[in-house]
């Protein structure tokens, strides 16, 4: 893995904005691209002159797009059955699929917006959108969004958090980033909940 962060790092350095696109396009897919070494680093470099900070957050919310809809529509076309059998070999196992299924079903569209914003589940959220035919748009709407903010999240930490001896370790950077991202992560948790809770009070009874 090590390794693989020194190559895909490389990539952003030498492709400048298709390699962000790509990479991001990854991480929104079945592969194990961490934003954390992707999005931070372009913005650090834009500090430097080398990119554009909107260029860079642009490149990276059209990646996660692009690569969430890649995953939406092959999710379409497979069905869960298929998934189920064979996700293990891209380490989608049943049991993160249930897991990202009920967040799709608790939140439902509200649900995407904060998937792109979470570990774990957010390059998993495209699958169960597939499987159940969400409507394209809406979840391409709120794809966009939630990358967006996200995007614009670690671009603020690679300007402000990272520093040039950070680059020469890949590994140790995204290290440094998860850890001061906890707090990100608590307050997307938050809004989750309160979203749920709106959605429970304002749920038409079952007799209405």
């Amino acid at each position: 893995m090590h390794h693989l962060l020194q190559i895909w790092f490389g990539w952003v350095q030498e492709w400048g904005y298709p390699g962000i696109i790509l990479l991001m396009a990854m991480e929104s897919s079945i592969f194990p691209v961490p934003s954390e070494i992707v999005i931070p680093p372009a913005a650090f470099l834009a500090t430097q002159g080398r990119f554009n900070v909107w260029g860079v957050i642009a490149a990276g919310t059209f990646g996660s797009w692009l690569g969430a809809s890649m995953t939406y529509w092959v999710s379409l076309l497979l069905g869960r059955m298929v998934i189920v059998k064979w996700g293990r070999l891209f380490m989608i196992s049943e049991s993160k699929l249930i897991r990202a299924e009920h967040w799709l079903a608790r939140y439902e569209a509200g649900g995407v917006f904060f998937a792109r914003l979470l570990p774990v589940v957010r390059h998993l959220i495209s699958i169960p959108a597939g499987i159940v035919r969400m409507n394209f748009t809406t979840f391409s709407v709120m794809t966009i969004v939630g990358s967006a903010l996200w995007c614009g999240v670690l671009a603020w930490f690679g300007q402000t958090v990272i520093t040039p001896e950070m680059l020469r370790d890949p590994a140790g950077m995204a290290l440094a980033l998860k850890a001061k991202s906890h707090l990100i992560v608590a307050a997307v948790l938050v809004l989750c909940v309160l979203y749920f809770v709106v959605m429970r009070l304002t749920k038409p009874r079952s007799g209405a």
